[in-house]
């Protein structure tokens, strides 16, 4: 198998882990890196000096390539991006801002950089800035969404007929097959992570884990709309959230409910009640906790089986 995202990211496999908030530490981007994906730390609840710990307990663990994602919107951004490339670190994903302001100066110290989408407009916009690839996140994803709400499933075809380089789908892939279909409508490669969320190696607390591994269809929802839309489990503070908002709650008073280290407090801390637990809608599909190198066996087993499948069943697609 070989493709651009592999290629560029010298990788084994089309697959991406995302760079998820108190879920993403070392350990879990060395594991999927070590497993052929291209594993990532995620920077946004990381102090400057824990971000340091992390990537270079990371590069200990693997020979393999691995990246940092970055919110640009971090109060620590400067002194993030200087450890990024002190520490050589070889892959940059950024996201929540403008990806003009920092990345010519990371490909300056040979760093590639992704900016992660939720619009077609967007999209063009990270290309003209000069982003190496573009990760293009539909509606179902978990955590920080995209206002205009489009589906992966319509946002990937819209966002491969407009860019040159390359594209990877992310929100709502749990599954080969899901990874399959994103590729067919035109990703390079997908960006999982929910999955990754119950994975052993994640740093989320094990009840959000098994809060995850026990949702059902329809037990998450998109809030916080005049703010910044977020996914969450449904759960009392999910809840009062909600029902401000259905009564048209000020932007201040959300933020007051939403209040400090919500975020933490749920997936880091495990309090399901009153935490903010971010998952996509896909975790209905996600029914237990593994190991990440054994996700990624999964994903290639079962993406390798349903395009078998597809090419042996090929006159049940043909109407012509």
């Amino acid at each position: 198998m070989s493709n651009r995202i592999i290629e560029l990211f010298s990788i084994k496999y089309p697959i991406i882990q995302a760079g998820m908030l108190w879920c993403s530490p070392w350990e879990l981007a060395a594991a999927v890196s070590n497993s052929g994906g291209l594993g990532v730390i995620g920077a946004a609840s990381m102090y400057p000096e824990v971000l340091k710990i992390h990537v270079q307990k990371c590069k200990q663990a693997t020979e393999k390539p691995f990246a940092v994602n970055m919110p640009l919107l971090y109060p620590n951004i400067e002194e993030h991006m200087q450890t990024v490339i002190d520490e050589e670190v070889p892959i940059v994903f950024t996201s929540a801002g403008n990806p003009k302001v920092w990345t010519q100066h990371l490909k300056s110290h040979g760093i590639k950089v992704v900016h992660v989408v939720s619009s077609v407009k967007f999209a063009l916009k990270s290309e003209a800035a000069g982003v190496d690839a573009i990760v293009a996140e539909g509606f179902e994803a978990g955590g920080h969404n995209g206002r205009e709400e489009t589906t992966t499933l319509c946002l990937i075809p819209d966002v491969a007929k407009q860019i040159k380089i390359p594209l990877i789908a992310a929100g709502g892939i749990a599954s080969g097959e899901a990874m399959l279909a994103a590729m067919v409508l035109g990703a390079d490669a997908v960006q999982i992570g929910s999955k990754f969320v119950a994975s052993i190696e994640s740093s989320a607390h094990q009840n959000f884990k098994d809060e995850v591994v026990e949702a059902k269809e329809g037990d998450t929802s998109l809030v916080l709309k005049s703010v910044t839309p977020v996914r969450l489990i449904k759960n009392e503070f999910q809840q009062r959230v909600f029902e401000a908002e259905q009564r048209g709650a000020s932007v201040i008073e959300l933020k007051e409910i939403l209040g400090r280290a919500r975020a933490k407090k749920g997936m880091f801390e495990g309090d399901i009640i009153e935490g903010e637990l971010e998952i996509g809608q896909v975790a209905s599909m996600i029914n237990n906790v593994k190991p990440a190198a054994q996700i990624i066996k999964d994903l290639i087993r079962e993406y390798n089986e349903a395009k078998t499948n597809m090419l042996n069943n090929k006159n049940h697609f043909n109407w012509g």
